[in-house]
C-alpha cells in the first residue's frame, strides 16, 4: 500500500477516536452535565447523524475543491469544534459540536476514500479501504481506551482536549502527501454518477451496512455500564474492555480487507452468521467476566471484518460513481451508527437492563442476514429462469 495512504489513516485515527471515545465517557458526561445515561449516549447518535447527513453533501461540495484543500479544511473544523466541546458547560452546545464535527469527519472520509482507491489498482479496492479504515481500528485499540483513562484521571474534558490535538500531525501529513489537484477533474459527470447510484446491488449493500453497523454501535456505546453494572468489574476495567474490542476490530479489518476482493460472499454470510451467534452468546453470558472479555474481542473482529467488507463492496457496486460512492457508503454506515445507540438507549430506558443492547444487536444482524439471503435467492432464481430461457431458445433454433 502507498505510504500516503497510511498517512490518510492518521487523520482517520483522530476522527475515529472522537467518534468512539464516548463509550468510555458516557457515565461521566451524564453526571457532569446533569443528564441521563441514555441521553449522554445519544451524543454518539448525534455524531452519526452528522456523518450520515453530511457525507453525500460534503462529497458533492468537495468536488469543487482540491483534495488537499478539502482535507485540510475538514480537519481545521474538526479541531475547532473539539476545543469548544472541551470548554462548554451546556449539553446542547456539546450536541451541536458533535454534529458539526461529524460533518467535517464525513467530508474528510468521503474525500479520503476516493483518494485511497485511486492510489491502488482497481482490483485492490478492498485492501485500500481496509488500510484507510485501519485508522479507526487503531483508534479503538489506542485512542478510545486512552480517552477513557484520561476521563478517569482528569475528567472527560481532558479527552476532548487530547482529540483536539490529534489532527495536528495529520495536517502535516496531508500537506506533504496528498496531491493538490482537483478532487475530481470530471465534474461534469455528476449526473452520470447519480444515475449509477440507482444500482440494486448498491442499495442492498448500503442497507446491509447500516444494519451491521447499527448492531456494532448499539452494543459498543453502552459497553462501559455493561462492564460495571452487569459483568461486575471495576471501572478501571473499562479501558481494558475497550482496548480488547479495538484489538479485535484491528484484526477484523485486516483479515476482511484481504478477503473482500476475492471472497466477499463468504465473509458476509459466514462472518455475519458468527456475528449473530456472538451477540446472543454475549447477552446470555455478560454476567461472567471471562465471557465478556473473550466475546468483546471476538465481536470486535467480526463486526469490523464484515463492516469493512461491505464498504469495499459498495465501492465495487458503483464503479461509475467514484466521488459519491464513498460518501453514500459513509452515510449508510452512520445511519446504522445513529440508529444503534438510539435503539439500545430505548431498550435501557424501557427498563430492559444493560444486556438489552446486545439482544438488539443480535436482532439487527439477523435482519441483515435474512435480507441478504432473500436477495441472493431472488438473484439465483432470476439467473435460473434466464438460463432456462436461453436453453429453450437454443433448442428451438
Amino acid at each position: 500500500m502507498p505510504f500516503a495512504l497510511l498517512l490518510l489513516g492518521v487523520a482517520v485515527f483522530a476522527q475515529g477516536t472522537s467518534e468512539f471515545m464516548l463509550s468510555g465517557l458516557v457515565p461521566d458526561i451524564a453526571r457532569d452535565l446533569g443528564v441521563s445515561v441514555p441521553s449522554a449516549g445519544a451524543l454518539t447518535s448525534a455524531f452519526a447523524v452528522g456523518m450520515a447527513a453530511g457525507a453525500p453533501l460534503m462529497a458533492w461540495l468537495a468536488r469543487r475543491w482540491s483534495r488537499r484543500g478539502a482535507l485540510l479544511g475538514f480537519l481545521a473544523v474538526f479541531l475547532a469544534v473539539h476545543v469548544v466541546g472541551a470548554v462548554t458547560d451546556s449539553f446542547g452546545v456539546l450536541v451541536v459540536t458533535r454534529v458539526v464535527g461529524a460533518l467535517a469527519s464525513a467530508g474528510f472520509l468521503a474525500v479520503a476514500l476516493v483518494t485511497a482507491v485511486r492510489m491502488v489498482l482497481p482490483e485492490a479496492k478492498g485492501r485500500a479501504t481496509s488500510t484507510l479504515l485501519g485508522g479507526i481500528t487503531v483508534a479503538c485499540v489506542v485512542g478510545v481506551p486512552a480517552g477513557a483513562l484520561l476521563g478517569q484521571l482528569w475528567g472527560w474534558r481532558a479527552a476532548f482536549w487530547a482529540v483536539a490535538l490529534l489532527p495536528l500531525p495529520a495536517v502535516v501529513a496531508v500537506v506533504w502527501s496528498v496531491p493538490g489537484g482537483a478532487a475530481d477533474s470530471e465534474r461534469s459527470a455528476l449526473r452520470g454518477e447519480l444515475r449509477s447510484l440507482r444500482s440494486p446491488r448498491l442499495r442492498l449493500t448500503l442497507l446491509l451496512g447500516a444494519l451491521v453497523n447499527g448492531a456494532t454501535f448499539c452494543s459498543f456505546t453502552y459497553l462501559a455500564p455493561l462492564v460495571t453494572r452487569v459483568t461486575g468489574l471495576e471501572s478501571g476495567w473499562v479501558p481494558v474492555v475497550l482496548a480488547l474490542f479495538g484489538a479485535g476490530s484491528f484484526v477484523g479489518v485486516g483479515v476482511g480487507g484481504r478477503l473482500a476482493d476475492r471472497r466477499a460472499a463468504a465473509v458476509l454470510f459466514r462472518g455475519g452468521g458468527a456475528l449473530f451467534l456472538g451477540w446472543g452468546a454475549f447477552a446470555l453470558g455478560a454476567g461472567t467476566p471471562a465471557v465478556t472479555l473473550g466475546l468483546v474481542l471476538v465481536q470486535g473482529a467480526l463486526s469490523f471484518g464484515v463492516g469493512s467488507t461491505l464498504i469495499s463492496q459498495a465501492l465495487y457496486a458503483a464503479p461509475g460513481a467514484p466521488t459519491l460512492a464513498g460518501g453514500f457508503a459513509t452515510a449508510a454506515f452512520n445511519v446504522g451508527a445513529a440508529l444503534g445507540p438510539w435503539l439500545g438507549g430505548t431498550a435501557i430506558g424501557a427498563g430492559l437492563g444493560y444486556r438489552s443492547p446486545l439482544w438488539v444487536s443480535a436482532v439487527l444482524v439477523a435482519v441483515a442476514l435474512v435480507t441478504a439471503g432473500s436477495a441472493h435467492g431472488l438473484a439465483a432464481r432470476r439467473n435460473e429462469r434466464a438460463a432456462g430461457g436461453r436453453a429453450r431458445a437454443s433448442s428451438s433454433a
